[in-house]
């Protein structure tokens, strides 16, 4: 598999931020990478294929704490690494593009000349404490991801991770370039990209993500009934939903009824060790709230300044049976 010496597409210096997200809705950036594949636990290859195709706007994270944080702490931990490696690391103010691929984009956080190993990328991530166990067995998968999308883009030979986990523990994974994995991740942002070309949306995945595309896609519905009773792939569906479904209420009410067994072992106690786990059932404290609908009926003229419209949103009801 040919990987790229990478193309410069614009250089990124003094470029303001509507500017890059113009140049990064071009194509496939690294940080879309797993996302664009379906490995990303936030955003679905449907979601994102709306923001290339320009139907929903890139989600604004300026204002993330998250974000705000790796971005002021990016240099920090740059530093570090430098000294802790012997590395020199400089800035690339450019956004990158495969020479085959042009549709593949990076933007890098940093380039590295290593005092043994010569020429590399410098990947840097921070993580709070509760996500340290994500990358106790290494690098997490859709960081991964992402970094072979800039080797396969750069064609550099390794890539380092630097993430700063919890304020304090700080750690460096060494990638190098799989290149099974690698064809088979230009593969899929291929097949993913064309959708992009095409104008026709990749399939639906059943997470979180894929949900609020297709509200934000079909907001409203035309009233009209369609007769599917003839069409064997929809019937199929709609079976294998419902079987499952039934499965799921069936699991339901199995786990209340066990929780409903060990809350009535622990009675007033306010909790148990046993040999797999705990278990606690705990009264929160007492508080107050405010009776809205009272105030409302009482005093609508109070209330009427404050009211802000709600859009109605689509609810999907099943029912079995003619």
């Amino acid at each position: 598999m040919k990987r790229g010496n990478a193309v410069r597409l614009v250089s990124t210096k003094n470029m303001s931020r509507e500017e890059w997200l113009s140049v990064r809705g071009q194509g496939i950036g690294s940080s879309d990478a797993a996302c664009a594949v379906g490995i990303s636990p936030y955003k679905s290859p449907l979601e994102l294929w709306l923001e290339k195709t320009e139907r929903q706007a890139a989600p604004d994270l300026a204002s993330n704490d998250a974000v705000f944080w790796g971005t002021t702490l990016e240099h920090i931990i740059a530093n570090v690494y430098a000294h802790r490696t012997g590395s020199k690391v400089r800035r690339l103010n450019a956004v990158l593009q495969h020479p085959d691929h042009p549709f593949m984009l990076a933007n890098l956080d940093r380039v590295v000349q290593h005092p043994t190993d010569g020429n590399g990328i410098l990947e840097v991530k921070t993580a709070g404490v509760n996500s340290a166990k994500f990358w106790d067995e290494g690098v997490p998968d859709s960081y991964q991801c992402q970094v072979l999308h800039q080797l396969a883009v750069t064609g550099k030979p390794w890539c380092d991770v630097a993430v700063l986990i919890g304020g304090q523990d700080f750690r460096v994974y060494r990638i190098v370039p799989d290149l099974d994995k690698m064809a088979d991740l230009i593969k899929r942002e291929v097949q993913f990209w064309q959708c992009v070309v095409d104008d026709i949306p990749p399939p639906v995945d059943g997470s979180e993500s894929s949900g609020r595309a297709l509200a934000s896609m079909y907001p409203s519905d035309r009233g009209d009934t369609l007769d599917c009773s003839e069409d064997t792939n929809m019937n199929k569906l709609f079976g294998e939903y419902w079987h499952y479904r039934q499965q799921r209420e069936s699991a339901t009410e199995q786990e209340e009824l066990l929780k409903q067994q060990l809350q009535e072992r622990l009675g007033f106690a306010s909790g148990a060790v046993l040999s797999d786990g705990k278990i606690s059932w705990r009264k929160s404290k007492d508080s107050t709230t405010t009776d809205f609908k009272r105030l409302a009926e009482d005093h609508p003229d109070w209330v009427l300044p404050y009211e802000i419209p709600k859009l109605g949103s689509r609810r999907f009801l099943v029912q079995v049976g003619k």
